[in-house]
């Protein structure tokens, strides 16, 4: 069951999502949820606040279930782990990559600071598998390819063509060989993880 925070965030998040930030106001956010704008100041400040909660929160679960993966798998499993993590979790949360992909800007300083940290911590959980899955990977070269495959995943969130268990399939098997194509220098094999 969610909370009253939980249900305004869900609603805003649907609505940033379509309409953007700058697009949705206090009273609107009120109607999705049943209640009047100026009621929503019992639960948030202010609809930054609401953005900075929202992002803050999507950071801090990505970062949980990477460090939780990480120490729950060997290193040469982790990868395939993370990836079936970070599918899942884009599928499940369309509206929230959204507003993640589209919204950083419009955080407030403080947010942004801590989102931003929060997101490099969930980089180098991915890296760290990246340097464990192929060998010679510097570790440049693996960042990119990590962001490379957040943005290979994350660009289909509202995307059903395949239904959600024929998405998550076809994105994991994508990322799979996105990243078979991460090679230290010019040469080298890959050596990745099947994630069906």
């Amino acid at each position: 069951m969610q909370t009253r925070r939980e249900q305004i965030l869900a609603a805003a998040a649907e609505l940033f999502a379509r309409h953007g930030f700058h697009g949705v106001g206090i009273d609107e956010i009120g109607a999705a949820v049943g209640v009047s704008g100026p009621a929503l100041y019992r639960h948030f400040r202010s609809k930054d606040a609401m953005l900075g909660e929202m992002l803050t929160s999507i950071s801090e679960t990505l970062l949980a279930g990477g460090q939780e993966r990480r120490d729950a798998h060997e290193p040469g499993e982790v990868l395939g782990a993370l990836i079936r993590f970070h599918v899942d979790f884009a599928l499940d949360n369309p509206a929230l990559i959204t507003v993640q992909e589209r919204n950083l800007g419009n955080l407030t300083d403080p947010d942004r600071r801590r989102v931003r940290a929060l997101q490099r911590r969930y980089v180098e959980v991915w890296v760290q598998a990246i340097r464990d899955t192929t060998d010679g990977v510097d570790e440049p070269t693996a960042r990119a390819a990590a962001h490379a495959v957040f943005g290979l995943i994350n660009s289909t969130p509202h995307s059903r063509h395949l239904g959600r268990d024929g998405m998550a399939t076809m994105l994991r098997e994508m990322a799979v060989s996105a990243l078979a194509g991460v090679r230290p220098g010019q040469q080298g094999e890959s050596g990745l993880p099947a994630v069906s």
